[in-house]
């Protein structure tokens, strides 16, 4: 019997509501007695507090550099013999996290080539892939409405380049289709009509 937790990703643009329907998936996850810890990227460990200042501008970087330290501080994220995912995994917990490769791609691909950036991830991917990956797609209109309700924006939170985003998702999606477990679901209004196609796609993986 396999002891190992799941690991699931969300994914989505900016104000897809991500954090609130991981939040709800750990709730459901908690009344099947499956433990569960929800995490996120850019991460709070230093390397992630790198990242954080150049997205909001606190310091000034490049796009290759941005690339590189998402890299970095995803294998961190991975590795941490304290907080890492494997050694989550590896005890039993089911791990859920905002945010992944598939960020760096449609983000950090937008902006420089796609293929620089799937090899800076090459390690990532060869160490831990998703269980599944849940795409929340909403449009952009949604998500810069969403945005304009917070108190700062950070680097890529523009309209444009959140159409040009989710365009790329798309594509690597599409790319990596044969490869990975992806499950695009509707944004809907209501969250609970959103938390419902998640749970869809969890049950299937877990075989409830």
């Amino acid at each position: 019997m396999d002891t190992k937790g799941k690991f699931i990703v969300f994914e989505g643009i900016d104000g897809s509501g991500k954090s609130t329907q991981m939040r709800l998936l750990s709730e459901y996850l908690k009344t099947h007695s499956i433990p569960n810890v929800t995490t996120h990227e850019p991460t709070d460990s230093p390397f992630g507090a790198l990242v954080h200042d150049c997205m909001s501008g606190k310091t000034e970087t490049g796009e290759y550099t941005i690339a590189a330290m998402f890299a970095a501080d995803r294998i961190d994220h991975i590795q941490n013999p304290t907080y890492g995912i494997l050694s989550q995994l590896d005890r039993g917990v089911t791990v859920l996290c905002d945010r992944y490769y598939f960020s760096s791609f449609a983000y950090n691909g937008g902006c420089v080539p796609l293929s620089w950036v799937e090899e800076l991830n090459r390690p990532a991917m060869e160490l831990l892939r998703p269980d599944l990956v849940l795409f929340i797609d909403v449009p952009p209109e949604k998500g810069m409405e969403r945005i304009a309700r917070r108190s700062e924006r950070e680097r890529y939170e523009t309209f444009e380049k959140q159409q040009k985003t989710r365009a790329k998702f798309f594509e690597v999606f599409e790319k990596y289709s044969g490869e990975e477990n992806i499950v695009i679901v509707k944004g809907e209004e209501e969250k609970e009509r959103t938390q419902a196609g998640i749970r869809r796609a969890v049950d299937a993986l877990f075989g409830f």
